[in-house]
């Protein structure tokens, strides 16, 4: 696909895959065709454009003819030291365009001839042009259908204000994967009950289409019918057909699935809604501010109109400060003004805080793809934003007056406009860990290198990431560019980071470890002590948990974060003060049932999971086994015997060395006779076990509900589903005995000649195969059967006589196009839903599910970020009181934006002593011996050690006999351990955790706190 093409119809896959995942290809489509406008290249602007660029437009253009100023830097992650004096918009254009090949990036010359705007989709406009000009620009927009968007930050405020025209249609207003369900009965007045109790998820006014209904003549029971049906809910497990009544009786079968149906939506233009402001709320507890800074911002930009230079109010100064009460008074002499508000909105005026662009770069960003796509719900009309309570709280340690405020001359001076100079040296000093260096973890070093964090004589930054960078990450991880694929993000993004923010040159430190219980050694105590607070960038709740374990037993803050598609959280983690990470879990995944997985899927999640199965036990499973068996001596008498599937395995190692294929027709050949088994034979079994006129104990039919019957499938090379089992099938095959496959495209002549001379066993059916028919019927175990396992072991070959032969098992990739990997599971799964009647899913959908892919969009990312660093400020400060700090739940879908307290850590009591149950600990100084800590406890603490452990190995129990406590009692603790574990304690540890089962005063057990001794 060319760069500068003009037309694009297709869609690069390998780039932009987890963002298809978010917004559909229809969505990405009409993105592709959607020249977009930015007016203002300050850190907001380049934020917006940054997260647009990623996202794919058609072009993206840029107008900011002002000279580039040394306090720029302070929040332009595009803008150098040898940019000063130069247009911001030529010097940030270079950069932006590296983002994306397909997204070209030129310079809008003249925005004065409106005219000259029509060729553009979307104009956002950012603190460049007057109020005035912004709704003159807005007039020429609204009645051109042209999307137009404002916003701009001021300190810790923000503002955004969307016009996309008089009637604008939203296509999918939230995002949300249709629902789909099995229906149990559906009455003739149009109620519909779902299947076994299943939560239909439904709300009044949906639309729902039906298929495979059984009965009542109302209904088209074509699988590709368009008639839908409004709905009015009755309860989680019914619904009604609204204005519908049905004719005949209802037999069986039935799944309903919602339709998404358009919405439309009408703006008004800028003029209008300033005097009649409809609010978005991003904070709900400050439900009266958005009146307050509609007038606020208003009254700003008269303030910067009337001043002579056109300046905008002076930090912490109280003469214009007031100036601008004035103004807002004039604006609306009705209005109650909080005073302080308004006040804090002129000390900050000249502010430019790096992380509230990024929050609002990322919503406005997102605002832009709406407008290009028509996917998600705009925000409608104005919302505004604070964050106040970023602010420090320690006034005499960092005091914010007009002399800590004013400019010193350096990148950092837009930021000591809003915190003073004193909090910008506190956050320079700082030591931090960031674990992870992927799409949050580039946001979060671009937001820490603009705030200066680290740079100080002493500050630090460490990063470690074990990932290394794919070309799927260049959508959203902006840190990294093509040249880079390949390389360790950790090492790319500290360079990035250090070019973007000189200052940190030799204050970053990175590493490729994993951090684990593996790595202690390297991520040791000295390591965790020196930290000020630690910030989670990661993809899986194993290592959060872990980090979060780490942070508890340090009693180090954690920042924590995550996002999902358009849905972002975060959780700030202060040790004495909240839970901790660990405290709550998201419920499990919901497991599919090993019976409808093997024999009765009805729905493509379920034929997903089966050839994802297929997969592993093929091309991964059969080749380690046979490696096992040629390499172990004694693998038949040992290690055979601890293993689950013991037939299984050895059938596995019996086919693939009886069934060695020698080129590549003979792996054609293979791929060709289990199709016929998998899809023809083993469904022939199936009806032979259970017919399609099979009754169930009680007489019903036992095809019925959620079984639907299946049909074996003939052969077709033609079909492509049935082709491709066969191309992907060969190919792994190959790959796993090191023969050559296919080296381009599949020729279908050349499978099809080696095909017809297969000779295609017919079916016969086995009488003693047991089939599982629920989860509550066992199936019998015949993995035991002594003679059939000895008749398996006799087929063996003698493992001397393939001395050196090795297969090579497959390691599943989802991204990589040309492995055959997504390509067999899709084949597989889609002709075993062709078996069963079931819808069949395209390649990306089956990579969706069957990589487990996290959707995921630079938008939101950029957004969480921001919110994370909010809070940083707070940790840089201190705060002792738990109503300062927010924990945060985002959906930019909707837009919704929820902010709570973080929940309190628990606390419990022993002997009348209170404890925090997550954070507080028993401190002993130094090897005692285990007498000297028995007595220690029962001494101090009023507590009688009942038993003590160290990781899983018991040091002492109450009840061991006396002999085995007389060798330990006067054994130092670290010898205790050695003692019972064989081994010695690592010598990098300098602090053990040790956990105790105690009884009180009244010999009660009671629930204490664990032990932590410093060696």
């Amino acid at each position: 696909m060319s760069s500068t093409s003009n037309k694009k119809e297709e869609i690069d896959e390998s780039l932009y895959s987890r963002q298809l995942y978010v917004l559909g290809k229809e969505a990405m489509l009409k993105m592709q065709n959607s020249n977009v406008l930015i007016i203002g290249l300050k850190g907001l602007g380049v934020e917006i454009a940054k997260n647009v660029a990623l996202a794919g437009v058609k072009s993206l253009s840029l107008y900011d003819p002002e000279k580039c100023t040394l306090q720029d830097l302070s929040s332009q992650f595009f803008l150098h030291q040898n940019d000063l004096g130069e247009r911001r918009d030529v010097a940030t254009s270079s950069k932006l365009a590296e983002l994306n090949s397909y997204v070209p990036v030129k310079i809008e010359c003249n925005i004065s001839d409106f005219e000259n705007l029509a060729k553009y989709q979307v104009i956002v406009v950012t603190d460049l042009l007057s109020l005035d000009e912004k709704v003159a620009l807005d007039d020429f927009c609204h009645l051109h259908n042209i999307n137009f968007i404002s916003t701009e930050t001021k300190g810790l405020f923000g503002s955004v204000f969307i016009d996309f025209g008089k009637e604008f249609t939203v296509f999918d207003v939230n995002g949300e994967e249709p629902q789909v369900g099995m229906i149990s009965d559906i009455e003739k007045d149009g109620v519909v009950t779902t299947l076994d109790g299943s939560r239909h998820n439904l709300e009044d006014g949906d639309y729902v289409k039906f298929s495979e209904v059984e009965g009542l003549n109302h209904f088209n029971y074509d699988q590709t019918s368009n008639t839908i049906y409004k709905i009015q809910v009755l309860g989680p497990f019914a619904f009604k057909l609204v204005d519908v009544k049905l004719d005949g009786t209802y037999v069986s079968g039935g799944i309903f699935t919602q339709v998404k149906m358009p919405t439309k939506l009408s703006f008004k233009p800028l003029k209008e809604a300033l005097k009649e402001p409809e609010f978005v709320y991003s904070d709900f507890s400050k439900f009266a501010t958005p009146s307050q800074l509609h007038l606020g911002f208003q009254a700003l930009d008269i303030f910067k109109t009337n001043h002579i230079n056109g300046e905008l109010p002076r930090p912490m100064n109280d003469e214009d400060a007031k100036k601008v009460l004035e103004i807002v008074s004039k604006l609306n002499p009705d209005e109650e003004i909080n005073e302080k508000l308004i006040k804090e909105l002129s000390y900050q005026a000249r502010g430019d805080i790096p992380s509230v662009n990024a929050f609002i770069g990322g919503l406005v960003a997102q605002e832009v793809l709406k407008a290009c796509s028509g996917k998600f719900t705009p925000i409608k009309q104005f919302m505004y934003f604070d964050s106040l309570e970023s602010l420090p709280e320690q006034k005499e340690k960092y005091p914010r007056t007009e002399e800590t405020t004013k400019p010193l001359n350096t990148r950092y001076d837009n930021q000591i406009a809003v915190f003073g100079v004193d909090f910008q040296r506190a956050i320079a000093n700082l030591k931090v860990f960031l674990v992870g260096a992927g799409a949050i973890g580039c946001e979060m070093l671009k937001n820490w290198a603009l705030i200066g964090l680290g740079s100080g004589p002493n500050g630090s930054i460490f990063i470690t990431d074990n990932d290394s960078i794919e070309k799927s990450n260049l959508n959203r991880q902006f840190l990294f560019r093509p040249k880079d694929v390949g390389k360790n993000k950790s090492e790319v993004a500290s360079h990035a980071v250090s070019v973007m923010n000189p200052d940190l040159k030799g204050k970053i430190q990175t590493s490729i470890e994993k951090v684990g219980a593996d790595t202690e050694n390297i991520f040791d105590d000295d390591f965790w002590q020196n930290l000020d607070f630690v910030t989670n960038a990661l993809d899986n709740v194993e290592a959060r948990s872990y980090v979060d374990r780490r942070c508890v037993f340090f009693k180090k803050p954690l920042l924590e974060s995550g996002t999902l598609g358009t849905k972002g959280n975060t959780q700030v983690i202060i040790p004495n003060l909240t839970e901790s990470y660990s405290s709550s879990r998201d419920p499990p995944e919901k497991s599919i049932p090993l019976c409808t997985l093997r024999s009765f899927p009805n729905k493509i999640d379920h034929t997903i999971a089966w050839a994802k199965s297929l997969f592993q036990g093929y091309f991964t499973e059969a080749p380690e086994n046979v490696n096992m068996y040629l390499s172990e001596p004694d693998f038949v008498e040992n290690t055979l015997r601890q293993a689950g599937d013991v037939k299984g395995i050895l059938e596995s190692i019996v086919e693939s060395l009886g069934n060695r294929p020698y080129n590549f027709e003979d792996c054609i050949k293979w791929a060709r006779l289990e199709f016929e088994k998998k899809f023809n034979h083993d469904i022939q079994q199936l009806l032979y076990n259970f017919p399609k006129d099979a009754k169930t104990s009680t007489g019903a039919p036992f095809w019925s509900g959620a079984k639907r019957a299946p049909t074996p499938l003939i052969f077709d090379i033609n079909n492509p589903d049935h082709f491709h089992f066969i191309v992907a099938g060969a190919n792994l095959r190959s790959f796993n005995y090191g023969l050559n496959g296919d080296s381009g495209l599949p020729n279908v002549e050349f499978y099809k000649s080696v095909i017809d001379k297969l000779d295609i066993p017919a079916f016969t059916p086995k009488k003693n195969v047991k089939i599982q028919a629920s989860d509550d019927d066992p199936v019998e175990n015949n993995t035991d059967d002594r003679d059939e396992l000895d008749v398996l072991i006799q087929q063996l070959p003698d493992p001397k006589s393939l001395s050196g032969f090795k297969l090579t098992p497959v390691e599943f990739e989802k991204d990589d196009d040309t492995n055959h990997h997504i390509e067999f599971i899709t084949a597989a799964s889609n002709d075993r839903a062709l078996n069963y009647n079931i819808e069949t899913a395209d390649r990306q959908k089956t990579k969706f599910i069957a990589g487990r892919i996290i959707p995921a969009i630079a938008t939101t990312t950029a957004l969480v970020a921001g919110l994370v660093v909010l809070e940083l400020y707070k940790i840089v400060d201190q705060r002792t009181d738990i109503e300062s700090y927010k924990n945060g739940f985002v959906n930019l879908a909707l837009p919704f934006f929820g902010f709570s307290e973080p929940i309190k850590s628990p606390k419990a009591k022993y002997n009348n002593t209170e404890y925090d149950k997550i954070w507080d600990r028993f401190d002993i100084k130094g090897d005692v011996t285990l007498k000297q800590l028995l007595d220690y406890f029962e001494e101090k603490h009023g507590l009688t050690i009942s038993m003590l452990s160290y990781g899983v190995s018991l040091l002492y129990a109450s009840f061991f006999p006396p002999k085995k406590l007389k060798d330990r009692m006067n054994l130092p603790i670290t010898q205790v351990v050695k003692l019972v574990t064989k081994k010695e304690v690592p010598s990098h540890t300098r602090t053990m955790l040790l956990e105790i089962c105690c009884d009180d005063k009244k010999g009660e057990d009671v629930e204490v706190p664990y032990i932590t001794v410093h060696l």
